[in-house]
């Protein structure tokens, strides 16, 4: 069990009620006569109400020698006096109990009852199934028979120091064992899987009672695929074409087409750009811009593109200066470090603090990043629930101990000029600093173990080190250890760091290929095989299809850490080519689609719902990399609107844009009116139809009504939507006519595509 005590709010403290603040010296008599009038009343109570104490406690012992201290040690005693205490709540002595506040004279008034009967959260046991009521009963009777122990649950010397222990049993839970060798099960029944995928899904499926939807049609699986990979709609051109081609092949050569798209970096940088917490301003009151740092989100469409194999991806964002310094691509990478928010406007009091929490930033985005941990919940007291003790966290911390944002010029193009590049290193002239003129010292040569994350509380000094439950314990660590020459400029202390991560052998590496490869289906699927892709700890959601994860991160490492052909290996299976209809039979069974017997349909991003409209209307501005804009009206991929955390773009806030200021695992998803309105009202959406409508007459002269269907949702418009629409523009050129505006045919075409963009067909794909 795992518990966040809360102050008992049946506690009282006795006040004197005839002085205000209890203390009275006139009615100190009236006190000493209330408190024995009280203490008469409470020793004759169990008298009057209660059986004899030796009695209770004698039947109390006997049920807890017969079931109780079974329940306990099995349910309860591992994390709470076993090998360690969490939160606070130790039950391995009676004394412990006690004192821990969770019980009270009766069951009924007992906190820990509370949980136990799922009454408050956290429910007990944590992240396991409900007790048996029987179970429950035999403790609610303990409790009401006085809680009495025959002897300890601990039996010897238990640690008490306060610091968590980590252990082989810790090193025992499912995200932090080594990647499991697995077969994909053999079905009796093959027909419907294309790929190994597959016959993981099938087999979960089958043991679920339940059988997956057919394959989609191809209109259908070109929208799919391309917004997928580009977060585009495909032309008519390209739905013609694919839909004709009778090539076996054909839907293979598509992916691959996609995954070669210059602008499949575009789509997918954003999506780490999320994790990644990037933005372009400091955050904070002034929000000072961060001019330079836009070549982090250039770093990445380029990574991405050429498919960097994921274990240097890793490398570089951590410790490209040090990893890759002549690579000036590898510099830019290090952005990675920097991206979080920072305050500007520091008193002197406020520098080390402030020093501390940019540490914080830089350990903790690396630990929901690149292993899908909380580091940071470790840093005031060890973590409650996973076994990272906040030694562990400060250790991690230490790495980035010097680190600290530079600009710098750098060439990144052949015989180019040199440009201004944000990066995050060490031994550089640090970024300009509002408080540079009261002294502020942009980091501290050492980092101190603070008691309870508090920087007036400084203990010993930590050095860099790694997650106790992700290492080997039989490892040295200098086997991640670098140690720099005399003239070298960093500490090599993050590079270190780096190839513990993606170490698959004695490191971290077997859960930095999970993550990513969740983080990758949870795109494609809609939810990931792990539904937390931040937290993989005791707290996260366990893996639907544990196996399959573990051959998928399998496959990534055997073929060099490369992610395209992950996305090719998962976009061509049965599963992901499913159509969506839907069957209340098996939604009877699987409400939430968690083992994927249909395709259930997906929401665009804010990004693609804008990038879209710009595609069919015509007004896509093409062009890659470079500073970006605050400009709404600007015709270039959203990818490239300037990040500044004060003043976040409208239009992408409708569409649930998150703030950037830690990293995001999962972006929400709402409907509001507001959506509506901006294609019905907003002037950028009627501009958005206006060029739809110019392009639908331009390129189909007579037939725009049919043309601009094909444009926008990649689909012939039914006879009924034809002659709806052309009833629909008589009426309103009629309107607009009697009004006296000039053009009204024209007005009334833009009216009926402002109609489509509005459509749910446009903003869904299924």
């Amino acid at each position: 069990m795992l518990i966040d005590r809360p102050a008992n709010p049946r506690t009282t403290e006795m006040r004197c009620p005839f002085s205000p603040n209890g203390l009275g010296a006139v009615s100190t008599l009236w006190c000493m006569a209330l408190v024995m009038l009280v203490s008469t009343s409470a020793a004759e109570a169990p008298k009057k109400l209660e059986p004899d104490h030796a009695s209770r406690m004698a039947r109390g012992t006997s049920l807890f020698k017969e079931s109780v201290r079974t329940i306990l040690v099995e349910q309860c005693l591992e994390c709470h006096g076993g090998k360690s205490v969490k939160a606070d709540f130790d039950l391995s002595t009676r004394k412990a109990l006690l004192e821990s506040g969770m019980i009270d004279k009766t069951a009924e008034d007992s906190y820990l009852m509370s949980l136990l009967t799922h009454a408050e959260e956290p429910f007990m046991p944590f992240k396991a199934p409900k007790l048996a009521k029987s179970d429950i009963g035999a403790i609610a009777r303990w409790i009401d028979l006085g809680t009495p122990y025959d002897k300890p649950l601990v039996e010897g010397v238990v640690n008490r120091s306060g610091e968590l222990e980590v252990t082989d049993s810790d090193r025992q839970f499912w995200s932090f064992q080594p990647l499991t060798a697995v077969d994909p099960p053999v079905e009796s029944d093959d027909r419907w899987g294309r790929t190994p995928i597959d016959r993981f899904i099938m087999a979960k499926l089958s043991e679920k009672e339940l059988h997956p939807n057919p394959s989609a049609d191809r209109r259908t699986l070109i929208r799919r695929a391309t917004f997928d990979l580009l977060g585009l709609p495909p032309t008519p051109e390209e739905v013609e074409e694919f839909v004709n081609d009778p090539d076996p092949l054909a839907y293979e050569k598509l992916i691959d087409r996609l995954l070669a798209s210059a602008q499949f970096g575009e789509r997918w940088a954003r999506h780490w750009m999320d994790v990644a917490r990037f933005a372009e301003s400091h955050g904070y009151e002034q929000d000072y811009d961060r001019p330079h740092a836009y070549h982090y989100r250039d770093f990445l469409i380029k990574a991405i593109n050429d498919d960097m194999p994921y274990d240097q991806f890793v490398r570089w964002q951590l410790a490209g200066d040090e990893v890759a310094p002549e690579d000036p691509l590898a510099m830019t990478a290090t952005g990675f470090l920097g991206a979080g928010a920072f305050p500007t406007q520091l008193t002197e009091a406020e520098f080390e603090s402030a020093r501390y929490d940019e540490l914080d930033d830089m350990t903790a985005t690396t630990g929901v990043a690149f292993l899908g941990l909380s580091v940071g919940c470790a840093r005031c007291h060890d973590h409650k629930y996973d076994p990272i003790p906040t030694r562990d966290y400060y250790r991690l911390a230490a790495t980035f101990t010097t680190t600290i944002r530079s600009e710098v010029d750098l060439q990144l193009k052949p015989d180019a000029e040199p440009v201004k590049v944000q990066v995050n290193s060490e031994g550089l002239p640090h970024m300009k600093h509002h408080a540079d003129g009261r002294g502020y010292p942009h980091f501290y040569p050492k980092t101190y173990f603070l008691e309870r994350g508090d920087v007036h509380q400084k203990k010993e000094e930590v050095t860099s080190g790694f997650l106790q439950v992700l290492t080997d314990p039989s490892s040295d660590e200098s086997r991640w250890r670098h140690q720099p020459s005399t003239a070298a400029r960093t500490s090599l202390r993050r590079q270190g760091l780096a190839e513990w991560i993606v170490d698959t052998e004695r490191g971290a590496g077997h859960l930095a290929a999970r993550v990513v490869v969740n983080r990758l289906w949870a795109h494609h699927f809609g939810q990931g095989i792990v539904a937390t892709p931040n937290d993989f700890g005791f707290q996260g959601e366990r893996p639907t299809h544990p196996e399959l994860l573990d051959w998928l991160a399998a496959e990534l490492v055997r073929n060099g850490w490369r992610l395209k052909p992950l996305h090719k290996l998962m976009m061509t299976s049965s599963v992901y080519r499913q159509d969506g209809a839907f069957d209340e039979d098996r939604a009877s069974i699987d409400r939430e689609n968690r083992f994927l017997w249909r395709r259930a349909p997906r929401r665009l991003e804010g990004e693609a719902i804008r990038d879209a409209a710009l595609s069919v209307s015509g007004m896509l501005d093409p062009s890659m990399y470079g500073p970006g804009t605050l400009d709404q009206a600007m015709r270039r991929r959203s990818v490239y609107f300037f990040v500044k955390r004060s003043k976040l773009i409208p239009m992408m806030m409708l569409f649930d844009w998150p703030e950037h200021l830690v990293s995001i695992a999962r972006r929400a998803t709402t409907t509001t009116a507001p959506q509506a309105l901006f294609f019905m009202n907003n002037p950028q959406g009627r501009l958005l139809a206006k060029g739809l409508a110019e392009r639908a007459e331009k390129e189909a002269p007579g037939e725009a009504i049919g043309r601009a269907f094909v444009i926008a949702l990649g689909r012939k418009a039914t006879e009924r939507e034809i002659g709806s629409a052309k009833s629909f523009l008589v009426r309103q050129a009629s309107e607009y006519r009697e009004s006296g505006k000039p053009n009204p045919k024209r007005l009334a075409m833009i009216d009926l595509c402002q109609s489509i963009l509005s459509m749910n067909e446009f903003v869904y794909v299924d």
